[in-house]
């Protein structure tokens, strides 16, 4: 579906222009023009792809600029993003043998994220999938043989899955300095079903992912990497405890800065490894099944199933990836509302700015396709995506609250992530129906978010704890108005 925004392209260039000469500087020790630049009133979250919806599509619409052949790739990309995929090879679906999503719509609904099933069915889902990554690897960091990096706990019908996650949820009551109680949820969880062998827990790690928002994919992919790395050499902040770095990974036998992802290992929005690990579909870049080696070859082979073709073509991922990139980011709400001026101000005041960068910019050409299809409506453009794109050390548990999930992933450690990108986060119940945060879902609100934060995240947490029990709820109403 699409839907367009009620501002014109130059309208909304007037405002942008008029927004931004209105920024004020914030006093903060060691803090430049660069890092400081405030969104002010109605500045447009995304420039010209912003969008003034307040609504269950408002993730799932178009900018103003996708018009003519955009437009109908636009709509082609939506239609294979949504369409649900089947095992039968006569319509070549190609989903399968073992999947996590049979979609991607299946997982990011509406171009969110779908409720996950940690909280509804207790972990791994019953209809077909979980709205969820499983990552498991060895305690040494190595993969397991028979499994690869994720498992895949949904199978088409007469396979079996690799495996079944069950979660535990361990409740551990608080209470802020002013004795107001708040509540933290701790997962463990459990492996069960594997399709082989089992593997012993002493010898597994397992970390969960919740669906990311597809919220600003264009402006990411779009994003100037000198800016990044500029904000990596001038993100210390020793006062905060604050040190962020960018992670570098290779992919295509290139060295390229990460942004995309939890821990930024992506330079790209991995459409082909979404289709090949997420659903099992098999493309050009990936042209194995994701079970290749496995028991499940041999039982497909005997079904009559087929594995000799690829199951998506290289230029159908290119319209999804083109749909991606030209979604529209929701403007921001409420921001005369008095208690979202105050909930600005307790943002800055606990520090959050500092790895929640207010504001950025793309590079003058824009994004580019997986066939290279320019896209320079992206280029040149002031966004506020409050996200620096750097890896943050998020703690190790220490006193009881950190978020290492012993993964590593490029450059970054278990206990490094990227800063989530808060645009558009305020709207996430209304498009998905949940206020599940983090990595795997384990905040159930914006309090919980906040007060998991460790490692360089603890001074704002401290200080967002220390805050008047008005204060905190203005910082919460900021967040919505995002």
């Amino acid at each position: 579906m699409t839907r367009f925004s009620s501002l014109s392209i130059p309208a909304a260039v007037a405002i942008l222009a008029a927004a931004l000469a209105g920024c004020d500087d914030i006093d903060s020790p060691g803090m430049d023009m660069l890092e400081v630049e405030v969104p002010e009133g109605y500045a447009l979250s995304a420039g010209t792809s912003t969008v003034f919806l307040n609504s269950s599509v408002a993730y799932d619409s178009n900018a103003d600029w996708v018009t003519g052949e955009y437009l109908t790739r636009f709509h082609r990309g939506d239609k294979l993003y949504d369409d649900a995929r089947t095992s039968a090879s006569s319509t070549g679906g190609g989903l399968g043998p073992v999947y996590a999503g049979y979609s991607c719509g299946s997982c990011h609904r509406n171009a969110g994220r779908t409720r996950p099933a940690l909280w509804n069915d207790g972990g791994s889902g019953p209809y077909g999938f979980s709205a969820m990554l499983v990552y498991v690897t060895r305690r040494n960091g190595a993969f397991f043989k028979d499994y690869g990096r994720v498992l895949h706990d949904q199978a088409i019908y007469g396979v079996k899955p690799e495996g079944k996650l069950s979660v535990k949820w361990h409740f551990e009551q608080f209470t802020f300095p002013d004795g107001e109680p708040y509540e933290l949820a701790r997962p463990e969880y459990t492996i069960t079903d594997w399709y082989a062998d089992s593997v012993a827990p002493e010898d597994l790690f397992c970390t969960v992912r919740i669906p990311l928002r597809h919220v600003g994919m264009g402006q990411m992919m779009a994003l100037d990497p000198n800016e990044i790395e500029l904000l990596a050499a001038r993100s210390n902040y020793p006062e905060y405890g604050i040190s962020g770095r960018a992670n570098y990974i290779m992919e295509r036998g290139v060295k390229s800065l990460g942004v995309s992802g939890n821990k930024a290992q992506h330079a790209d929005l991995t459409v082909e490894l979404g289709f090949s690990s997420d659903m099992g579909v098999t493309n050009s870049r990936y042209p194995e099944e994701i079970c290749e080696g496995q028991i499940q070859m041999s039982q497909g082979s005997m079904m009559g199933l087929a594995y000799d073709r690829l199951d998506v073509s290289t230029e159908d991922m290119e319209d999804v990836d083109l749909y991606m990139q030209s979604l529209g980011v929701p403007a921001r709400r409420d921001v005369t509302d008095p208690q979202v001026k105050r909930g600005e101000e307790m943002f800055y005041k606990a520090k959050c700015h500092l790895c929640h960068v207010t504001t950025l910019h793309t590079r003058p050409r824009g994004s580019v396709l997986l066939c290279n299809t320019a896209l320079p409506w992206l280029g040149s453009q002031t966004i506020h995506p409050y996200s620096d794109f750097l890896l943050h050390d998020m703690g190790s548990e220490i006193m009881g609250v950190g978020l290492n999930d012993n993964y590593v992933s490029g450059l970054a450690t278990g206990v490094e992530w990227r800063t989530t990108p808060l645009w558009g986060i305020g709207l996430q119940e209304k498009v998905n129906g949940h206020t599940f945060f983090l990595h795997d879902g384990r905040a159930r609100n914006f309090t919980e978010a906040i007060m998991w934060h460790g490692g360089e995240g603890y001074a704002s947490r401290q200080l967002f704890a220390n805050m008047p029990a008005t204060d905190r709820a203005a910082l919460l109403r900021f967040l919505k108005s995002l």
